[in-house]
């Protein structure tokens, strides 16, 4: 069956398949992967590695999809790319506020006494 399927195939036009094949695994396997961190914290969880898998998956996706001269699979991955990678600054952002220590008020930090409490 396997022969059926490839002999018409140039070696090239195989590691193109492999190669598209890799990256549709990665593609999918974000979704594995979202949904073993999910399962454990027994709430709906989005990883860093599932926007990194989706970034390596798309991106493999669509220079398969762009080697392929596919319009439809080039437009169904491309954009997600951009949307990936915003998820990604987006997460990093919070993470960032998330460390620092909340600021100080003013009054608090300028060391002088409250005017009600003058003499």
């Amino acid at each position: 069956m396997w022969e059926k399927l490839t002999s018409h195939l140039t070696m090239e036009e195989l590691l193109w398949i492999v190669f598209g094949l890799i990256g549709q695994i990665m593609f999918t396997g974000r979704f594995v992967i979202q949904w073993i961190a999910s399962e454990r914290a027994k709430k709906s969880v989005v990883t860093r590695s599932f926007w990194t898998f989706s970034i390596l998956g798309s991106s493999i996706l669509s220079i398969y999809a762009i080697y392929r001269k596919d319009p439809v699979f080039i437009l169904g991955q491309v954009p997600g790319i951009f949307i990936y990678f915003r998820n990604l600054v987006i997460m990093k952002n919070q993470e960032k506020s998330e460390s620092q220590p909340p600021p100080v008020p003013l009054e608090a930090s300028s060391g002088t006494a409250d005017s009600s409490t003058r003499e």
